[in-house]
């Protein structure tokens, strides 16, 4: 008759593997192997998500600062320049549900002129709903938010174009040239009667982002409607500002629906399509390049249990000898490598959760240079990071384990003395 083996399931030989891990070793520097390993499991876990966190906070910081100037959703021609939209598709798209306001736009290449200061700028023409979809307003440095009118127009300038033309938005006496090229119907054009060119003051100077500050002005939109003689169905967008964000893509089908064909609808992913390609891949780079800490980690735990399989020799024999076979003697040291990753995946993850929490309270890392909006590491902590970052230390300990386990099964068993 079979008997059969006292030894079952993944709990005894993870007990097993608990009290070899305890149990004092005979060569002191299996000890010290295992937590060294141990030890470069907790800094490569602290590394990976304090890392991914203080990417996590720079991404909402920027995304944020984009959010201020690029709206929910926008509306745009299909092909060319100009879209036309009637007055009755105006109002079915402000009865649309799930649209907070949207604001008209024209958007066009200007040469602005102060004196010897020049500055090529992209000149927006918004209506009196901007203020409400955008986030500009919010963002003045100086001056009030004012885009006079179709007769007297006004201009807001990035912070950037504002230095290049060399004044002081808010307090200038003079008028600056504006030059526009207006829309014309045929290829040649000429500079007398297919450039405008008029005189403009400013009113204010926002501080957003570089990639806004230094090269937009913002504008009345018939203003520059009456420069580039368009016509009085004629815009270049609808930006617009929905009530939820979460439900954008909704409201971005049903606009669709409601214009047809010849027009293109965003949200923000689309319209920044490249920025959030660029940052997802940054992403992915930092989590690679990091993870090369906790391969390190794993060749030490090779070394560690290689040689504490070679200790165990003999108490492999009895176990086998008592029953175990050699499934559960791989089980073992397999657990082993797992109860290491536990312990300094563990430690490693409450070390970042305390470095974290210290420099989101207390600012303790900061940044240097003093040109950034902010002066210390932005940290965001993400659960689906911790859940990564578990899953990683945890696929490469059970790799680095898988070998010196199989060592251990595939062993010939003896209890002879040599």
């Amino acid at each position: 008759m079979k008997l059969s083996s006292p030894f079952r399931g993944t709990g005894d030989s993870f007990f097993f593997a608990w009290r070899y891990f305890k149990a004092k070793k005979s060569t002191n520097a299996i000890n010290i192997i295992s937590w060294i390993s141990i030890v470069a499991i907790i800094f490569g876990t602290t590394a990976l998500i304090l890392v991914l966190s203080v990417f996590n906070g720079f991404e909402d910081l920027v995304k944020s600062l984009y959010s201020s100037f690029y709206t929910d959703l926008k509306i745009s021609p299909s092909s060319g320049k100009v879209i036309s939209l009637t007055p009755a598709q105006l109002q079915k798209l402000k009865g649309l549900s799930g649209i907070r306001n949207f604001s008209l736009v024209v958007e066009e290449k200007a040469l602005v002129q102060n004196g010897d200061y020049q500055s090529v700028i992209y000149l927006k023409g918004v209506d009196e709903n901007y203020r409400y979809v955008s986030g500009v307003a919010d963002h003045l440095i100086n001056g009030d938010y004012d885009l006079g009118n179709e007769d007297s127009a006004k201009l807001i300038l990035g912070a950037g174009v504002e230095g290049a033309l060399g004044i002081r938005a808010d307090r200038n006496i003079f008028t600056l040239k504006i030059y526009l090229a207006k829309k014309s119907s045929t290829e040649q054009i000429s500079l007398e009667n297919d450039i405008s060119s008029s005189t403009i003051r400013t009113s204010a100077a926002f501080l957003i982002q570089q990639d806004f500050d230094n090269k937009y002005g913002i504008t009345n939109i018939d203003f520059i409607k009456r420069s580039l003689k368009l016509g009085p169905n004629d815009y270049g967008s609808v930006e617009i500002a929905v009530n939820d964000p979460s439900k954008a893509d909704e409201v971005k089908k049903t606009i669709r629906q409601l214009l047809g064909d010849g027009y293109v609808v965003q949200n923000k992913f689309e319209q920044n399509r490249s920025l959030y390609s660029v940052m997802n891949m940054e992403r992915w780079v930092i989590y690679a390049v990091l993870c090369l800490i906790l391969v390190v980690a794993a060749f030490t735990m090779i070394g560690a249990l290689t040689m504490l399989v070679l200790e165990k020799q003999k108490d492999i024999s009895v176990l086998h000898a008592l029953g175990a076979d050699r499934g559960f003697i791989h089980r073992i040291f397999l657990n082993e490598g797992v109860l290491l990753a536990l312990i300094g995946g563990g430690a490693g993850m409450l070390l970042a959760l305390l470095v974290a929490w210290l420099q989101i309270h207390f600012h303790l890392i900061p940044l240097q240079g003093g040109s950034f909006l902010i002066d210390y590491f932005p940290v965001k902590l993400r659960m689906e990071d911790f859940g990564l970052v578990g899953a990683t230390v945890f696929v490469i300990s059970l790799i680095a384990s898988w070998f010196p386990s199989r060592k251990a099964a595939a062993q010939d068993f003896s209890l002879r003395s040599e």
